[in-house]
């Protein structure tokens, strides 16, 4: 996945129809299976956990999906070909990618509606916003950089020059470290939130994707898409401490709220892998639905969100105690 976008890796390998054998039967199980548009690719939930929204790929829209009732609320226009969405603290903006235009739409969450769009650089994939909500940071795949953008002003501050293909994008919980998976470079760029500079790399897995934060911010979980594994890297020493064998093809990644699970998505084995975070190794195997690409799970930790790619659907999951 090293030589390709986001888009024409999952197109690659759902022509390939990659079949592994039966997966582990796990306690968390699908509870309900939310229709939305084409190629979904990114979910994220409201801080309230009322709503998660979802970026469809081919439509060019946000679909937003109530939490409470498992039905589609609102879709919401944005730009071409969005590929991430990250909520801000407030609940009330959302951060859309536009991997096509090379913008950011920012949508207010109470309107629904797109309220400004934001140029960056070329392909913009992955997107967080810090914990304070000052700052939103995205990577742009094709360009190899890191926009940073002032959320009261909408506008780019800085632009960090990163490793190639930087995917996927998480802060540390106290708002000083970003880390992005370097899908090009095998590695994971550390940047300094207050002076927007890098000032570490990891070496992970080959073909790093997803990136997840422990919430005491001790671990990252990053997915090595051509190593069918995820490495768990030590912060802030930043080492990868283990190496954990997955399913086929691992694409997102989220930690549970209390820190004990992460989940990973398994792009070609239509499963998600749960790990347990205090011995890492896989403890349970999730059947979702065709192509799973992210993953979110909710502030009170009971649902996890899957986006099913080649489904245009997202399964709910149902996490045990």
């Amino acid at each position: 996945m090293t030589s390709m976008s986001r888009s024409a890796a999952l197109v690659a390998v759902s022509v390939a129809g990659l079949v592994l054998s039966a997966p582990i039967v796990h306690a968390d199980n699908v509870t309900a299976t939310v229709p939305v548009g084409a190629g979904p690719t990114e979910v994220a939930v409201a801080p309230d956990g009322s709503r998660v929204y979802v970026t469809d790929y081919f439509d060019a829209a946000v679909t937003v999906v109530d939490t409470a009732t498992g039905t589609v609320t609102a879709t919401v226009p944005v730009g071409g070909y969005p590929t991430d969405v990250a909520i801000g603290p407030d609940g009330s903006r959302a951060y859309v990618t536009n991997s096509d235009d090379g913008t950011v739409s920012v949508l207010d969450t109470a309107a629904g509606t797109v309220v400004a769009t934001v140029p960056v650089g070329a392909g913009p994939e992955g997107v967080a916003v810090t914990p304070d909500g000052a700052r939103a940071f995205v990577s742009n795949y094709d360009g190899g950089t890191v926009s940073v953008i002032d959320t009261r002003t909408d506008a780019v501050t800085a632009t960090v020059p990163v490793g190639r293909l930087p995917s996927e994008v998480a802060i540390t919980p106290d708002g000083t470290r970003v880390y992005v998976a370097e899908q090009g470079s095998n590695a994971v760029a550390v940047i300094d939130v207050a002076t927007a500079t890098v000032v570490g790399s990891v070496p992970v897995g080959d073909g790093p994707f997803g990136v997840a934060i422990t919430p005491d911010g001790t671990r990252a979980y990053v997915t090595a898409w051509d190593s069918d594994a995820v490495s768990v890297v030590a912060l802030p020493v930043n080492a990868v401490v283990a190496t954990v064998p997955v399913g086929d093809r691992p694409f997102g990644t989220a930690v549970s709220p209390d820190g004990t699970r992460a989940y990973v998505t398994n792009y070609a084995s239509d499963t998600v892998s749960v790990l347990g975070t205090a011995v890492d190794a896989v403890v349970g195997t999730v059947v979702v639905g065709d192509s799973p690409s992210a993953v979110v799970i909710t502030p009170d930790g009971t649902r996890a969100y899957v986006s099913n790619y080649d489904g245009d659907s997202v399964s709910v999951v149902a996490i045990e105690p």
